[in-house]
């Protein structure tokens, strides 16, 4: 970002007004609607309830810790900063997951174009990634092989429980597309797993 944004500012610096503490149950759209207003307390409130999913996805997106944990302080920065620009009538969750995947995405594409090598010149063996809480490393190297964005598609829908319209909305993509794409990487998924058993 060029420059802190009216939202930032605002959660950096003293609101201009007192604001009442926020009630402990206070949904997202409350809490945006305080953050735009400048209130840090929303802010923290806002990335204190979504950090934890926001990485998971980016993690299970990119499969490299370090640069999840980017990804997701990255998305967060940016949602934050923009706002201004959310429409309040939909709900906050997908709006940021769109940020996350569109992220991890564009981290997946920069690593493709640069390709690591080892010291000696022979490029290191495809890296298992470590399983996520609940997911078997099966499971785990099987997601790795899928395409980036039906990768996303599979993560964002069964591991995060995203409806289809929801993905449509999300990946920007009719939602027949999402179902055409969910259905031929569940296959490919399955196959892979069923494969890897029958190696054992």
């Amino acid at each position: 970002m060029n420059g802190p944004s009216t939202v930032q500012e605002a959660a950096l610096e003293p609101p201009i007004r007192v604001w009442r503490p926020l009630a402990r149950g206070s949904d997202d759209a409350a809490l945006v609607r305080h953050a735009r207003r400048g209130s840090p307390d929303a802010v923290e409130a806002l990335v204190r309830r979504h950090w934890d999913g926001a990485h998971r996805a980016a993690y299970l997106i990119v499969h490299d810790a370090a640069a999840a944990e980017d990804i997701a302080q990255e998305a967060m920065l940016a949602a934050v900063g923009a706002l201004d620009a959310f429409d309040r009538r939909r709900p906050f969750r997908p709006w940021l997951h769109r940020i996350v995947v569109n992220r991890s995405l564009d981290w997946l594409r920069a690593r493709a174009r640069r390709p690591e090598v080892s010291t000696d010149g022979v490029a290191p063996p495809e890296q298992v990634p470590p399983s996520d809480e609940g997911l078997s490393d099966d499971l785990m190297a099987a997601l790795a092989g899928l395409d980036p964005v039906d990768r996303a598609l599979v993560v964002l829908r069964h591991l995060l429980g995203y409806r289809a319209s929801e993905l449509a909305r999300i990946f920007d993509m009719p939602a027949a597309s999402v179902r055409t794409r969910l259905a031929r990487a569940l296959a490919r998924l399955r196959a892979r797993l069923e494969a890897e058993e029958e190696q054992r």
